[in-house]
């Protein structure tokens, strides 16, 4: 992969923060062209290097390079208004209409609640790995109703309820936090990678912005708890709004995602519109970066009847890449 590429896919990475369709533009322009010096560039001082890895990427409003008002919201509701009402802003104030709206991760979940509130924006819908499909209960798992017993459990659900974030614990280490997200990304995208591994340069790139956005004010991260319970459970399910789509989707998940894409193929029965589910081989959640090839395949193919109408028949996906 080249330098461009990873770039390209660091920019990504910041609508996984469970990140991001979008709902506000990232800010155009640096709040300081002053920068600290490298020894204390652990020391969050503004957005400058999140805008500058972001380049053309929207970010959710909270996440990203985008602004980071104070989180006040007390509900799911009014969590959710608080993505979708900002999402719908921007998009007035650029008067887009039709076009076709991609989220990853939390930012799937976003965009497909802005999708059942405004379908008549949107041409088509394409969620990578998103997450809240099914709730706790939904789901079933014998490991987290177990691990919920133990006071390990019980400590780790309360630090959940209690806004206690990854974030934070990277603000925490001051000096030592960026070396903890590079072992992480060097672990997660080097060795232990099901797909492509980065090398030297592209980790480096990716490091930077992931320990940047994790680092900046907190904000967006202080909704997930109104949205998720512990694990990772939608408290307001997609899963039962499945009947009420009105925009034709596609479904992208790496094969080795820890987002379940049977939670899509449920969905898929109570669905009045187009739905396809394409899985991509040697991918996991990051699919974007593990298998970048098979990721654009797919992408393109859930667009195929909007990009060249003409020629629907004529897309096949490379090896590997299917549709379920």
């Amino acid at each position: 992969m080249s330098r461009a590429a990873a770039e390209r896919m660091a920019k990504d990475i910041g609508r996984a923060s469970m990140e991001s369709p979008a709902a506000s533009l990232s800010a155009t322009t640096a709040t300081s062209r002053w920068a600290w010096p490298s020894v204390l560039r652990w020391i969050p001082t503004s957005t400058d290097r999140i805008i500058a890895a972001e380049k053309r990427l929207l970010s959710l409003v909270n996440w990203g390079g985008s602004s980071r008002p104070d989180f006040t919201c007390k509900s799911t509701e009014e969590t959710e208004a608080w993505f979708i009402d900002s999402f719908e802003e921007w998009r007035k104030a650029k008067n887009l209409t039709n076009f076709i709206l991609l989220g990853h991760s939390f930012g799937g979940y976003v965009a497909a609640k802005y999708a059942l509130k405004h379908p008549e924006h949107i041409q088509h819908l394409i969620l990578v790995g998103p997450a809240g499909f099914t709730s706790e209960s939904e789901h079933k798992s014998e490991w987290l109703t177990k691990f919920r017993a133990t006071w390990k459990g019980t400590i780790a659900n309360h630090l959940w309820e209690s806004n206690f974030t990854p974030q934070k614990i990277i603000r925490g280490l001051g000096p030592w936090g960026p070396d903890l997200v590079r072992r992480y990304t060097s672990a997660r995208f080097g060795s232990y990678s099901s797909g492509d591994i980065l090398n030297e340069e592209e980790s480096r790139l990716l490091t930077d912005y992931v320990y940047h956005t994790l680092a900046a004010k907190a904000s967006g991260e202080l909704c997930l708890k109104y949205i998720f319970s512990f694990g990772a459970f939608a408290r307001k399910p997609l899963l039962q709004s499945a009947s009420e789509w009105k925009v034709s989707t596609t479904f992208i998940y790496g094969y080795d995602d820890w987002m379940n894409y049977q939670g899509a193929q449920e969905a898929r029965k109570h669905m009045k519109v187009p739905c396809e589910i394409i899985r991509v081989p040697r991918g996991g959640h990051f699919v974007f970066i593990d298998n970048p090839s098979g990721f654009h395949s797919a992408v393109f193919h859930g667009c195929r009847r909007f990009l060249s109408p003409d020629h629907v028949d004529d897309q096949t996906l490379p090896d590997g890449v299917t549709v379920v």
